[in-house]
């Protein structure tokens, strides 16, 4: 199964052994991991580039890779600045959006809507009680709007719900655990651990809900599909 992988989408096979072996750096690598340590963990999102862009160089797929390539950015820069690694992120989330309010659900039922709404509001709101000092909290929640938004309209597209949309809560549960480091988490051994995989499968799910669907939808244009 592995050979097969490795044959027919080699960068979502390095994606995976990038992404499920990075934790391990923690424990070979130095404290602070280095260069090493933050180009392996690009490396698991960054891997998704490639594999967006493996069938078609155009249209919603390129879109894709974008909105890849800011996260992956963002895993390196939160290494460095923890502004400069939301910056990128968000940027990342307004792509997504992007993606998503093209491929809108039409007339979702209400249980749809209830959760998407849930989701934009509850979600600022806790990041907001989360860190310890008020202009932390002010800030964690500014950008959890845009998190949230991105998260909503995932849940509300007419992407598959239990990969798209549920990959999108994931990296929401992601980022407010995160946000509970700074305050309640902050003793934790285990939370770091949580935050990777709950983040890495998310967009893992996120990438390939959404370009499997957009092959099955023959969104090429014009393009001609590759595999």
């Amino acid at each position: 199964m592995s050979q097969d992988l490795a044959h027919k989408r080699p960068y979502l096979l390095g994606s995976l052994l990038a992404g499920i072996s990075f934790p391990a750096t923690w424990l070979f690598l130095p404290l602070d991991g280095g260069l090493i340590a933050m180009f392996w963990k690009m490396a698991a999102v960054g891997f998704l580039v490639p594999f967006a862009l493996r069938r078609h160089h155009k249209g919603e797929f390129v879109a894709l890779a974008i909105m890849l390539a800011f996260y992956a950015l963002g895993d390196g820069l939160i290494e460095l600045s923890m502004v400069a690694g939301a910056l990128a992120f968000a940027a990342g989330h307004l792509v997504a959006i992007f993606i998503y309010f093209s491929h809108r659900r039409v007339k979702p039922v209400f249980s749809q809507k209830l959760l998407a709404v849930t989701i934009l509001l509850a979600t600022p709101v806790i990041a907001y009680s989360l860190p310890p000092t008020r202009d932390e909290g002010i800030q964690v929640a500014a950008y959890s709007i845009i998190l949230a938004a991105m998260a909503a309209m995932a849940w509300s597209s007419n992407f598959p719900r239990y990969r798209v949309g549920l990959g999108a809560i994931l990296f929401v549960i992601s980022d407010l655990l995160i946000f509970a480091e700074l305050g309640p988490l902050a003793e934790s051994e285990v939370t770091g651990l949580a935050i990777w995989y709950l983040y890495y499968f998310g967009v893992l799910m996120i990438a390939v809900g959404i370009a499997q669907t957009l092959v099955k939808r023959g969104h090429f244009a014009g393009g001609e599909e590759r595999d």
